[in-house]
């Protein structure tokens, strides 16, 4: 049974979380009010302030000034998703946002009543993604957001859509409110003229309301003819919500909106006419219409598109330069040819000519010519003159592309990464989406280091061969067989037993041997942190090109990550060898060119290494470490038992997964680590570097036989 504290206690505490010696923060008062709870609230409470200030002070210090209110109004369970939600803000937007979570207790109380009939955007996401990027046009993304609405590039929507008692209704109203705001951007509702229009008017409030009516009119005209199915639902869903009421006359006023050549001019035209109007009721799937940002946002992507069309043409024209060398044919000027596709849910079919002859177009030349279009309605004849020389000052910034190689330069992006999840001990949850993780290429060096390394390992290259060839061929004994070639003495001696004691007789009294077939999978995991340079590097680039030769005479499937990083916001791994891969020329150049780098963030490694070996069909799946030292980082936080416990929940998640995992390390300190991290039977510590390639053979064997 917890004991109730005193106000003095209760203060002690609450001065050590605070760190009021640095703060000044007074904690009396919230002391006082915590004195007055029962012993199990307070020992709820202090738990979480504590675990809330590892985050930050000021939000654990605003939920202690909260928490007998929320006590009253939320159970225990429902203030930890209240607290989880204002730490995950935190992490994505920051302490002002996180703030204003811990200040809402109303609102929280009423979406958690939202969320028992409602659907979840963290939960329909995944559904929602493929949905809309099966639509034509533009890729659109997916983001929550406070209001639902679209920029043109991204779709936001609501946390929660509660707007009907039926769970799957409300994921029908997001279905829809994708589709609308797709629509939005495909059928061209953010024109430039509708700024200009509503810049200069009068009363640009009322006039930006009747437009958004008219503009839905269009549209769902649009959706009707696109998506018969959905828009059926949409009408149900309408009904539901307001009886689709509309005011005299608005049917007959819109007709001509309806029509397949209707245009967004057309809805501003008749927005000056029925100004002031009745309007229908507006549905909430409708969201809101925001022409400025999306007009900023066009002009940056138009810029940006042009850049990125004639950088690419740039490319296409010199791969057309060297061919024409050979054919003593100069390449013409670029030209398109579109045809406009019979259904508007099509993409527009597009042609890049050259000399009037179609060539073949990349994927990513054609996506930015469809875009192009649907912002423009066609391709201005400068966009298709190939870059210059020089011409893009990509080293300032000016008409910078993206590259996975330059996330420090300018402004950071996250296009192209995965994200993953960290694990705060402190809080006992993840950190969501925490770590930024780049695949990042493994420049090769064609030095023959493989080569030299088969030359000065001969013999032991030959050993580990003969290891490898026997652990394939090896057969395996089966006992307590049906039938078989010898007598199983273990199983005869305890039937002999049950049959005098008057027990039935078993069959199964016989050995065999069997040859089963290998099906196994491993990833091997290699630390390029900066401990590494120098004699380790060489160390572990000789066990791998040992391993490779070796393993090639197993069969066993295969594939070889370096992995570095520095913060959470730069974790790289380096494929070096994937699965699909052949062990050639390319990928010994590759180990030849592993070099050290930066600190060890080991569990987004973990976690994106398990997610490709994960993507491989094998009856067993390993994955192995080679490291020379514990979780490190240049941020002093994750050097603690913070990286530690990040790094072993990681390990726990790869084993629920069905991965075994495994660690070599050369650290002579793992023994008080690694136990907690892997298992006392999952790891090994080597004393001598160069015994790690004859090491990791036998631990191999020993794991996958």
């Amino acid at each position: 049974m917890k004991v109730r504290l005193e106000k003095d206690q209760i203060q002690v505490l609450l001065d050590e979380y605070f760190e009021v010696e640095f703060s000044f923060r007074n904690t009396e008062d919230l002391s006082l009010a915590l004195a007055q709870l029962k012993s199990d609230e307070q020992a709820f409470v202090l738990d979480w302030v504590r675990r809330i200030a590892s985050t930050h002070i000021e939000i654990a210090y605003r939920f202690t000034s909260q928490a007998s209110r929320a006590l009253h109004v939320m159970d225990e369970s429902m203030i930890e998703a209240w607290v989880l939600q204002a730490m995950d803000v935190y992490d994505r937007i920051g302490l002002h946002a996180a703030l204003k979570v811990i200040s809402g207790i109303d609102r929280f109380v009423r979406q958690g009543r939202e969320r028992a009939s409602g659907a979840l955007f963290e939960e329909q996401v995944g559904v929602l993604m493929p949905f809309v990027q099966g639509l034509s046009g533009r890729k659109l993304k997916l983001q929550q957001g406070d209001d639902l609405f679209t920029d043109t590039e991204t779709i936001y929507l609501p946390s929660v859509m509660a707007h009907l008692p039926d769970k799957r209704d409300n994921f029908l109203l997001y279905k829809v409110a994708v589709a609308y705001h797709w629509a939005q951007v495909r059928f061209g509702t953010f024109h430039q003229s509708l700024l200009h229009y509503l810049t200069h008017h009068k009363t640009p409030d009322l006039a930006l309301g009747t437009f958004h009516a008219l503009e839905t009119e269009r549209l769902n005209a649009c959706l009707g003819r696109e998506l018969p199915g959905l828009y059926r639902e949409m009408s149900v869903l309408t009904d539901k919500l307001t009886g689709r009421s509309v005011p005299d006359g608005w049917l007959e006023q819109v007709a001509e909106l309806r029509k397949q050549d209707a245009s967004v001019m057309d809805c501003i035209k008749m927005t000056e006419s029925i100004l002031g109007q009745p309007l229908p009721a507006t549905t909430c799937f409708q969201g809101q219409l925001n022409p400025a940002l999306a007009f900023e946002v066009m002009q940056q992507r138009i810029e940006r598109e042009k850049i990125a069309l004639r950088v690419a043409l740039k490319a296409v024209a010199d791969e057309l330069k060297d061919k024409s060398k050979l054919e003593r044919e100069e390449p013409g000027r670029f030209q398109i040819r579109s045809k406009d596709a019979t259904s508007q849910l099509e993409d527009m079919s597009i042609e890049l000519l050259i000399n009037g002859k179609s060539i073949p177009m990349p994927d990513d030349v054609r996506g930015t010519l469809t875009s192009i279009m649907q912002d423009l309605g066609d391709v201005p004849p400068e966009y298709l003159v190939p870059a210059g020389p020089g011409e893009y000052d990509f080293e300032t910034g000016q008409g910078r592309l993206l590259n996975p190689e330059d996330v420090w330069g300018g402004a950071y992006h996250e296009e192209g990464a995965f994200f993953y999840n960290e694990w705060d001990y402190r809080r006992k949850h993840y950190r969501k989406k925490w770590c930024v993780m780049r695949e990042m290429s493994v420049k090769p060096v064609h030095d023959g280091f493989a080569e030299r390394v088969t030359v000065k390992y001969r013999r032991l290259l030959s050993h580990l061969r003969k290891t490898f060839e026997a652990m394939r061929d090896e057969d395996r004994l089966l006992k307590r067989q049906v039938y078989g070639d010898g007598v199983d003495i273990d199983a005869f001696v305890e039937t002999w037993a049950d049959v005098h004691t008057g027990l039935e007789m078993s069959e199964r009294l016989f050995t065999r041997m069997h040859r089963e077939e290998r099906n196994i999978a491993v990833m091997f995991m290699v630390d390029m942190s900066g401990s590494t340079q120098g004699w380790v590097n060489e160390a572990e680039r000789e066990a791998l090109v040992l391993l490779a030769e070796s393993l090639e005479a197993l069969g066993d499937q295969y594939a070889i990550y370096g992995f570095t990083g520095m913060t959470r916001k730069r974790c790289e791994v380096f494929p070096v060898k994937q699965f699909d891969q052949p062990y050639d020329e390319a990928v010994k150049a590759r180990i030849s060119g592993i070099q050290a780098g930066d600190y060890t963030r080991m569990g987004a490694a973990i976690r994106h290494l398990s997610f490709r070996l994960n993507g491989v069909e094998a009856r067993t799946k390993l994955l192995i470490t080679l490291s020379d030292g514990k979780p490190d980082d240049y941020q002093d936080d994750y050097r603690s038992e913070y990286g530690i416990e990040d790094t072993r929940q990681s390990l726990f998640e790869a084993r629920r997964s069905g991965i075994h995992p495994f660690c070599i390390t050369i650290d002579e300190a793992g023994h008080d680590y690694l136990p907690h991290m892997y298992g006392g039977a999952n790891y090994t510590v080597i004393s001598e570097v160069e015994k790690l390639p004859l090491k990791v053979s036998d631990i191999y064997k020993k794991i996958t036989t």
